[in-house]
């Protein structure tokens, strides 16, 4: 059995390449009607475990952290304060790896097709957790504040400020 290490690193390599497989999906579907996120979401868990890429609960887990992280950007874009993805990561974009900033941008662009039934289901903001993986972006802990950036996909740690393990992405800073 792997250690906790390697199982979080083989999870952030899955998260990557489930946002691959979602983004292709994206790119695949159909101009007429646009296929939901869950419907996209899981032919990329799907693909993922064909290619032998992860097991079933691996997948499920990363679907939905991914899924989580999609309807953020999604909710945020959609918003009135809106501008840039960049101010929703909330850091500078040299800071983060071009690859994965043109694989977020592309998957949270098509994304904005679903914004309608998105909005509808998010009626607060998520709570991340420590343990789980986010992509790139800027959570902040729920009990003191403190900021914690994420520049490629990540294990969320505890609080290095207060070792609290629960986090939001605020949206609502300039």
């Amino acid at each position: 059995m792997s250690n906790k290490n390697d199982d979080n690193s083989h999870l952030i390599q899955a998260y990557n390449r489930m946002m691959s497989h979602l983004r292709t999906a994206f790119e695949q579907a159909e101009k007429g009607t646009p296929p939901t996120l869950e419907i996209l979401l899981g032919k990329a868990k799907s693909k993922l475990i064909e290619l032998e890429e992860a097991t079933l609960e691996e997948a499920e887990k990363v679907g939905n952290y991914l899924k989580r992280d999609m309807e953020d950007v999604a909710n945020y874009l959609a918003g009135p304060e809106a501008k840039e993805l960049s101010d929703w990561i909330k850091f500078d974009i040299q800071q983060i790896e071009k690859r994965a900033l043109e694989l977020f941008g592309s998957v949270a662009d098509k994304t904005k097709l679903a914004l309608f039934e998105l909005e509808q289901q998010a009626a607060h903001a998520h709570d991340y957790h420590t343990g789980e993986i986010t992509g790139i972006g800027t959570l902040h802990c729920s009990s003191c504040g403190q900021a914690m950036h994420f520049t490629t996909t990540g294990h969320i740690p505890p609080c290095p400020k207060c070792h609290h393990t629960v986090f939001t992405r605020d949206t609502d800073e300039g």
